[in-house]
């Protein structure tokens, strides 16, 4: 098409411009029928909001309070923003030029709402058959998202956006505009403010930066995660010549100050590091920002068709999570949580203390052999507790193992992947499996090459057979069982591990967190009920307002019947004196159920498990991937568990798990009542299920996804703490592990190479006869 053409299109847009913002009345009227907000109501809630409003509100932060399961107060959450606000005369004019300039030419003439701009979203909401992929917005328009509104990308709120924008300006000078934006705008890394910006990549104030600098500071608010200076410096480059290119064409700098700029040379200071006080805190702090962002309309996903909606979706996952990061410090919420304190220090106790015998440190002062615990309260399936490594002599801690790691499951995975899905699909404790030597290239092999022949299931578990594992998932099919998977939200999944059978025995592409394995456990322990894992009671404003109420809500992923079965086989590791788990006999008068995980050559170890009250979970190895001396699920890890639930016990009355036995018959040793007859059993004897009453629901959990596409993009992502590099996948020995396993929603912006890589030795292995991850001597 000719220039000609291509300007002729342009006035007739602008034209319509006019006509397309009250299209987007009109679309409002629309939403009223999804939000049931009026367009009127929004308008006079824009002016009030306005109108309320003083050049505090654009500095302003109040002390957001945590409260333990108790409602004691255990942290304030306060980040003083005002040492770094620039009144409008200290604000180089370079950066007021630069960013009018990128982000809103007609800033200084429009009246908040740009009539090019909006045609220019109005074109693309047309092109886009009505999706909103353009927001059109003006300085004034992102001034008021930031500060009065948040990121869910619906006509209601962009109408708000507007109104707010109009009010602004009748309000407020250009000037002062300007001084807002500059001083509230996100620059990626936890800084927001044109000077907090200037000083932590520069170490400059902003009044010293050049004009090369301050164009690519400014090429930064656009998109914080694509233009990271830290992770995308290139991408930030070109984005700031483009800025100087734009300055010089509109007269801002002469062509010699344009030619210089394009030239120098930038150099950032090295990323700051930084840590945080406690493990409980900063699962607090990823918790309370994903509730945040869930109040707001965001969906947290874990699937995603193709990897350009994956990308689109970590895109816009950052953005939320940044702004409802931000809003943590600032908002002054009451924040309730579900962290015992007594639990979290004997957890954390537990965990230092049955690994103090590994003194030896690496040279940033770490642990090598560390360990990671979660704990959950079955009554309300939120965790009481979580411990994330062992107790440093450092200030402060770094990674948080506990949900910021993939690791190998190992044969701790069986219950969850395949011996309740099929418990579900009609198979019974005592049914039996083939325990013999398998042969061919796709054969697994039993720690010590100890075979049984014909086995039951139940005994099968007890001894963690990988061949009458492999044999059931091959019977049940992969892709069948992967689903269960799915329906628990485990974060790390890959297509590939749809294609290995190893994977039944723990050998996966990127691995599980402990986090999911303990949740995962915690729903077969609550009858097949899944709780999101997390530790978010609910969060309120300063005036007691629910900002997220509380939420009790379950989804059903494995059958009652099927977890109760899976419940007694487990029971059975632990009671029988050939059972894997029999060293996790409790001393306090408690049944317990558990299963242990033992990867190849040592290198993870796991013992997940519970009690009618708790369930956890706990991981021992090294950041990198390494063996350790004598670990096995049933040594540290099971020590580990054994002494925290023998504390949290203490007192507790003795409580019974529930029978799976015969719902028709009954006996007064189970105490269990006729269903059937609606008539009381007084038989003396014990009665065996039959196969029809024990035969588990086989509906499976529901699924649109042909397989679980995993967050492998998270080098991308912002990371909590700092992990000084010892990830597997920083060191080449992990496979294809990635950063945390919640997509990127990590505190304080480190990028440092979280643990994550899988161990591949049982991603691989399954079709060379020596197993995936199996439990090597258990």
């Amino acid at each position: 098409m000719s220039k000609k053409h291509n300007g002729l299109l342009w006035r007739v847009l602008k034209i319509w411009a006019t006509c397309l913002i009250l299209a987007f009345c009109v679309l409002g009227v629309i939403a009223v029928k999804r939000v049931g907000v009026p367009v009127v109501t929004m308008y006079r809630e824009a002016s009030k909001d306005v109108a309320k409003s003083s050049k505090d509100t654009f500095k302003a932060e109040q002390t957001s309070l945590v409260y333990d399961a108790e409602g004691n107060e255990i942290k304030k959450l306060k980040q003083e923003k005002d040492v770094s606000y620039l009144d409008y005369e200290d604000i180089p004019d370079a950066a007021k030029l630069a960013i009018i300039s990128i982000e809103d030419k007609n800033f200084t003439t429009h009246h908040g709402i740009d009539v090019e701009g909006v045609a220019r979203a109005g074109l693309s909401l047309i092109l886009n058959r009505g999706n909103i992929t353009m927001g059109g917005s003006t300085i004034t328009q992102q001034l008021a998202r930031n500060i009065f509104l948040g990121y869910e990308k619906t006509y209601s709120r962009k109408i708000k956006e507007m109104f707010i924008a109009v009010a602004l300006e009748q309000k407020y000078t250009k000037q002062e505009i300007l001084e807002f934006y500059l001083n509230n705008v996100y620059f990626a890394n936890g800084y927001y403010g044109i000077e907090s910006a200037s000083e932590a990549y520069f170490n400059k104030n902003a009044k010293d930066l050049s004009i090369s600098q301050i164009a690519f500071l400014c090429s930064i608010p656009n998109s914080p995660n694509r233009y990271d200076p830290y992770k995308h410096k290139d991408s930030t480059l070109k984005r700031r010549d483009r800025i100087l290119k734009n300055m010089y064409e509109d007269g801002y700098i002469s062509e010699s100050q344009y030619e210089k700029s394009v030239a120098e040379k930038i150099t950032i200071m090295p990323k700051k590091e930084t840590t945080t006080n406690d493990y409980a805190e900063t699962y607090i702090l990823k918790c309370a920002t994903e509730a945040l962002m869930k109040q707001q309309g965001f969906e947290i996903k874990t699937t995603f068709s193709s990897d350009s909606e994956k990308e689109k979706y970590n895109n816009e996952y950052d953005e939320l999570y940044n702004t409802c990061k931000k809003s943590l410090y600032s908002a002054g919420y009451r924040i309730y949580t579900s962290i015992d304190m007594e639990k979290q220090k004997q957890l954390q106790d537990s965990v230092s203390s049955q690994l103090s015998m590994f003194t030896e440190k690496t040279d940033d002062g770490v642990y090598k052999v560390q360990g990671a615990a979660v704990s959950i309260d079955n009554s309300t399936g939120k965790v009481a507790a979580i411990v994330g490594g062992r107790e440093e002599d450092q200030e402060g801690y770094g990674l948080n193992r506990a949900y910021q790691s993939f690791r190998q499951p190992g044969s701790a995975i069986k219950p969850l992947l395949v011996y309740t899905p099929a418990l579900e699909k009609g198979y019974t404790p005592d049914s039996t499996l083939d325990d013999s030597r398998m042969t061919g290239s796709d054969s697994v092999s039993n720690a010590g090459y100890s075979y049984s022949g014909p086995i039951s299931l139940r005994r099968a578990v007890e001894k963690s057979s990988n061949v009458a594992t492999y044999r059931l998932y091959e019977d049940l099919g992969p892709r069948s069982c992967m689903k269960y998977l799915e329906a628990l939200n485990f974060k790390g999944l890959d297509k590939r591990d749809y294609e290995y059978n190893s994977t039944c025995i723990g050998g996966f592409t990127n691995g599980t967190t402990v986090v999911e394995m303990a949740a995962g456990y915690a729903t077969i322990a609550n009858d097949g009920e899944y709780h999101t894992p997390d530790c978010i009671i609910k969060i309120t404003d300063a005036k007691g307002n629910d900002i997220v109420p509380e939420d009790k809500s379950t989804k059903s992923v494995y059958s009652s019947s099927a977890s109760r079965m899976m419940t007694s086989v487990l029971q059975s590791c632990v009671t029988e004196s050939e059972g894997t788990a029999h060293v996790c006999q409790l001393d306090v008068d408690m049944p317990a159920a558990c299963k242990t995980g033992t990867t190849n050559d040592y290198v993870d170890g796991w013992l997940c498990g519970y009690t009618p009250y708790y369930t956890t979970a706990v991981w021992v190895g090294m950041d990198k991937y390494k063996s350790v001396d004598n670990l096995k699920g049933n040594t540290y890890p099971a020590s580990i568990w054994k002494n925290y639930m023998d504390k949290i016990h203490q007192g507790l009355t003795r409580k019974e798990f529930e029978s799976y036995l015969s719902d028709t018959e009954s006996t007064t040793e189970a105490t269990t009542e006729s269903t059937e007859d609606d008539t009381e059993s007084t038989t003396e004897s014990t009665t065996e299920s039959t196969e029809d009453n024990t035969a588990a629901d086989t509906t499976e959990p529901d699924t649109s996804q042909d397989y679980y596409n995993p967050d492998d993009n998270n080098n991308d992502n912002n990371t909590e703490n700092n992990n000084n590099g010892y990830g597997g996948g920083n060191n080449g020995n992990g496979g294809n592990g990635g950063n945390d396993a919640n997509n990127g929603n990590n505190e304080n912006n480190n990028d440092s190479g979280m643990d994550n890589g899988g161990n591949n030795d049982g991603g691989d292995s399954g079709n060379n006869g020596d197993s995936g991850t199996p439990d090597n001597g258990e």
